[in-house]
């Protein structure tokens, strides 16, 4: 592609140079760089790419996107300067894989809990309607029905850009992509041309990042604040920031709501251990999904299906087909009638939610053990939350190691005892070893008991002083059990 329609859009202060060159590829990682690339230097949250042109430029780049110009400018190459050279990579990424997001109807899932669930099933939905999809997940990323392997809930420009030009020519006709706070601080999401916005809710999360919770906020906010006009921009009317989303947006704003009246609602009519009927907008449903927080997915599925275009009926139809999320309330039984929840839960409003649930489902005389870790090198204040919101939800409690990457374990723990009152401290141990914490736990139920293995959902690893090693909350369960 020739290098001057790349440039176009991207807000370019001074460009030196010819601009008639035909650019090979687009790396913002100098390693990545071959003959006749260009390089955008990234000004990053660790690396800043200004210290990597030259590097680029020995290893074949021939057009060079920064921030700074350098102070020595190699002849016949091509410079340009720009105010913010993350939003320049992203539109400069979109153009140069032909704009794919404006070929598809792209939406997407922000908030703290909830993005993985809502993306997912708005993903399966429209497949169970016979069309075909694609999807931006922290679990997995699917181009129709091909599977890719996920390391980021929300990918880099580059990796975006890729994948959603996949879809396009696998045939999808929509794609579904949670939309993390970082991602919409760093740009990430750049150049994308979203049809469609949901927000779930905003907790205390990531706080190691964006430092406070206003900045948290704002950063949500500005994702709904960039959308084009003949987007939509749905919100959970029953969050206290949920309406702040809605403030300086273009978008045709909508609203959804389990309390008060809105533009979509619902309500539980019926709960159980697997699955609740559920009422919406004067439709009753069953579906295989339980808790509240779990309404609250389903209605965002179910709104932003319609808001799509598709067959109100249809939808209905296919939503009670649908199935939870990988470890996102999972449930095992016991031969002996011991009940095992896997949940992702990582933040002390979802343990809250997911622990309110299941006391909610247990019987009068059976107890609600959880385990429950924190990660490590990430927010250090959520964790005596979660201990805290743990003690109140809980008859037993576990705490032990999530992801303690370079952390000691027992300091993570010590943190998290911080927020155990007196009055619950006899009924809280503390196991290092996941697996050891796991198996006490279920030792300690009987018939009738729940435990909620809280943390890790559907991850298949514990990160220790930056190793991965292979575990499996679910298969350490089965294994316990004898299933």
């Amino acid at each position: 592609m020739k290098l001057e329609e790349l440039l176009k859009g991207i807000g370019a202060k001074q460009v030196c140079g010819p601009t008639d060159l035909d650019i090979r590829e687009v790396h913002f990682d100098s390693r990545k760089i071959g003959q006749g690339d260009l390089f955008v230097a990234l000004r990053g949250v660790n690396v800043d790419g200004h210290l990597y042109i030259e590097k680029a430029i020995e290893a074949g780049a021939v057009a060079v996107v920064c921030e700074q110009l350098p102070e020595q400018l190699h002849a016949g190459l091509c410079y340009a300067s720009v105010a913010d050279s993350a939003f320049a990579l992203g539109n400069i990424l979109s153009a140069f894989f032909g704009y794919p997001s404006r070929q598809l109807k792209l939406v997407g899932v922000t908030g703290t809990n909830g993005k993985t669930t809502t993306a997912t099933l708005l993903y399966e939905l429209v497949r169970f309607m016979g069309k075909k999809a694609g999807l931006l997940s922290t679990v997995c990323n699917y181009v129709d029905g091909k599977q890719y392997p996920s390391t980021h809930t929300t990918p880099d420009p580059l990796e975006l850009n890729q994948y959603l030009r996949l879809m396009v020519e696998a045939g999808c006709e929509y794609c579904f992509m949670e939309v993390s706070s970082h991602a919409i601080h760093q740009k990430r999401i750049a150049g994308l041309d979203f049809d469609g916005a949901i927000f779930s809710n905003i907790t205390h999360d990531h706080l190691d990042y964006h430092k406070t919770f206003k900045a948290y906020i704002e950063a949500k906010k500005a994702f709904f604040d960039n959308l084009k006009k003949d987007a939509f921009a749905l919100t959970n009317a029953d969050d206290k920031n949920g309406m702040v989303m809605l403030q300086n947006t273009a978008a045709c704003k909508y609203t959804y709501s389990c309390r008060t009246l809105a533009d979509f609602n619902a309500r539980a009519i019926e709960k159980q251990l697997d699955g609740t009927l559920l009422q919406l907008d004067g439709q009753e449903v069953w579906t295989k999904f339980t808790g509240d927080f779990n309404a609250y997915n389903l209605l965002a599925v179910y709104a932003t299906a319609c808001l799509l275009g598709l067959d109100k009926e249809e939808i209905l139809r296919c939503m009670s087909m649908l199935v939870p999320v990988s470890g996102r309330f999972e449930t095992l039984l016991s031969p002996e009638g011991v009940v095992a929840i896997v949940d992702y839960a990582h933040t002390p409003d979802a343990i809250e939610n997911v622990l309110s649930t299941i006391k909610g489902l247990k019987g009068k005389n059976n107890k609600v053990i959880t385990v429950v870790g924190a990660g490590g090198d990430r927010d250090k204040t959520k964790r005596p939350e979660m201990a805290e919101a743990a003690c109140r939800w809980s008859d037993r409690i576990i705490l032990t190691s999530d992801n303690p990457r370079s952390e000691e374990p027992t300091a993570i723990i010590a943190d998290m005892q911080a927020g155990v009152r007196e009055e619950y401290r006899r009924n809280v141990l503390a196991i290092p070893d996941r697996r050891e914490a796991i198996r006490t736990a279920l030792l300690l139920a009987s018939k009738g008991d729940i435990v909620l293995v809280a943390g890790k959902g559907h991850e298949n690893y514990q990160e220790i002083k930056g190793v991965k090693h292979h575990f499996d909350d679910k298969e350490v369960i089965r294994e316990i059990f004898g299933l």
